[in-house]
């Protein structure tokens, strides 16, 4: 079936489309090479269609260990080429198969190319994939409509959770904002065991489990929309050693007095250099986030900034100047490097030693 993409600016790019009803998102890219069912499942990509840069996808199938979540996420996705053919020791199927099994949508033989230079000049906007003979009506009624707010409610776990060793050196309570199973098996392989809580609980519902630490994760949208979350945070503050991971490192940012803004197209990929600043050294890292911490905001806290995005200069980490506080605004589980920034787990590890 041939469909299109329709942007909010009004940019049209045909292709082949893949689904069945027209689907609206906030359109998004992301360069990496590989790693498209991990996005796929990733719930930070909520409500998003994700133009995917590089040329040939599906080309190693599926693997269900993978997945980084239950279901995917995402609300559709475009690519160049979908290969069919998959050749993979791993394989369990084809990635055209899987987005058929969960009933999500693609558009593809498209010059993914034009429609990220669209959004790289505009910003990220609007969008709706559909068949090609969709009336007008239809398209403009569908982009009048507003995006979803508030992902990390429909993300979250309903309920608390609990995995790892009894005899783990570390108990971590994990805030699941939209938690991806990576950063779960990480700190599980760093010695920790968790208990995953929704991403409401109360501050003191959270320390009566008498953690070590407390683990602020990943999640989608705008950390503004839960302005609950960082009520609880502020109270965590100078109980427990705290880590936090992208959505959880904006919340902190918040919680702590900051400010946080949109990009004008997020970073998206497995390619971003990041350099820490307390040694010089740059690190490649798989980045997924459309919004960052003001660093002018943080002047009048108690954070100090640890780590600069090399392309843009944004916050990609900072530390409490007293408290055993940390955040990063990166994905240090997903190992583009392939190891290299497993560190700040052990880092996690020394605050959680000393405690408070």
């Amino acid at each position: 079936m041939k469909g299109k993409l329709v942007l909010a600016d009004g940019s049209v790019f045909e292709g082949l489309y893949l689904g069945g009803a027209p689907v609206l998102g906030e359109v998004v890219f992301n360069t990496g090479m590989t790693g498209y069912q991990e996005i796929l499942t990733d719930p930070s990509y909520a409500d998003q269609i994700i133009t995917l840069t590089y040329p040939l996808i599906g080309n190693y199938g599926v693997y269900k260990e993978i997945a980084q979540a239950s279901k995917p996420y995402a609300r559709g996705m475009i690519v160049g080429e979908l290969c069919t053919f998959p050749s993979n020791w791993q394989n369990e199927g084809t990635f055209e198969e899987y987005m058929r099994t969960f009933g999500i949508p693609c558009l593809y033989d498209v010059d993914t190319r034009a429609v990220t230079r669209t959004i790289r000049d505009h910003g990220v906007m609007k969008g709706i994939i559909c068949p090609l003979d969709t009336p007008e009506e239809t398209i403009k009624n569908l982009l009048d409509q507003p995006l979803p707010r508030n992902q990390i409610m429909n993300v979250t776990t309903k309920w608390e959770g609990f995995r790892g060793d009894e005899s783990a050196d570390f108990h971590v309570a994990v805030y699941d904002f939209g938690v991806k199973e990576n950063i779960l098996r990480s700190l599980q392989a760093a010695g920790c065991r968790l208990t995953i809580f929704p991403a409401d609980t109360k501050a003191e519902t959270v320390l009566a489990a008498k953690p070590d630490g407390i683990f602020l994760s990943n999640g989608p949208g705008d950390p503004k929309d839960v302005p609950f979350a960082q009520e609880e945070i502020k109270k965590l503050i100078g109980k427990k050693p705290i880590f936090g991971i992208c959505m959880g490192h904006q919340l902190l940012a918040l919680a702590m007095g900051g400010d946080t803004f949109k990009l004008r197209f997020g970073h998206r990929g497995s390619n971003h250099p990041v350099k820490d600043l307390r040694t010089g050294r740059v690190y490649i890292t798989s980045q997924n986030h459309g919004y960052a911490v003001d660093e002018a905001s943080l002047a009048h806290t108690d954070m100090e900034v640890t780590h600069r995005s090399v392309n843009d200069g944004t916050v990609e980490g900072m530390h409490h100047k007293t408290l055993p506080v940390m955040s990063i605004q990166y994905h240090p589980e997903a190992s583009p490097g392939p190891t290299d920034n497993l560190y700040l787990f052990d880092e996690f590890k020394d605050m959680m030693r000393k405690g408070c």
